[in-house]
């Protein structure tokens, strides 16, 4: 699937609403393939007491419901449209899981295309340096 596709999907889902006084959904939206073409979405949940969650967590999490695969690409959209990266936390997240992730590429801007992949984004990881030299 193309980054445009993924693109769109991800900000059809950032549609914003409000489920309690405490809780609105989906200001940001994501959208994800896996290497076997399956399309994943999630929003992003705030709550006041500042439990939540992230898009592209929701969306992995979906995933790793339904079934473990690998990511192919993985596209988060402000409900404003513009392309945003994912916060420290989703990555240090995609990043323990390791070979699910490894060779994911990341939108970074759909006009011009450019994507990175997570190890582009996370040159330098804590778990890199509890290694022996």
């Amino acid at each position: 699937m193309e980054f445009e596709k993924l693109y769109d999907l991800a900000l059809k889902t950032s549609k914003e609403t409000l489920i309690s006084k405490d809780v609105e959904v989906g200001s940001v939206g994501c959208a994800l393939v896996t290497d076997k073409g399956n399309v994943y979405v999630g929003k992003n949940l705030d709550m006041s007491c500042s439990l939540g969650m992230c898009a592209e967590r929701n969306a992995i999490g979906t995933m790793l419901t339904h079934e473990v695969t690998k990511i192919d690409k993985i596209v988060c959209v402000h409900k404003s449209g513009k392309v945003i990266l994912p916060c420290g936390a989703c990555r240090e997240f995609m990043k323990q899981l390791e070979d699910l992730t490894k060779e994911t590429k990341i939108l970074v801007s759909l006009n011009p295309l450019v994507y990175k992949t997570l190890d582009e984004l996370m040159t330098l990881w804590w778990r890199d340096s509890l290694k022996e030299n």
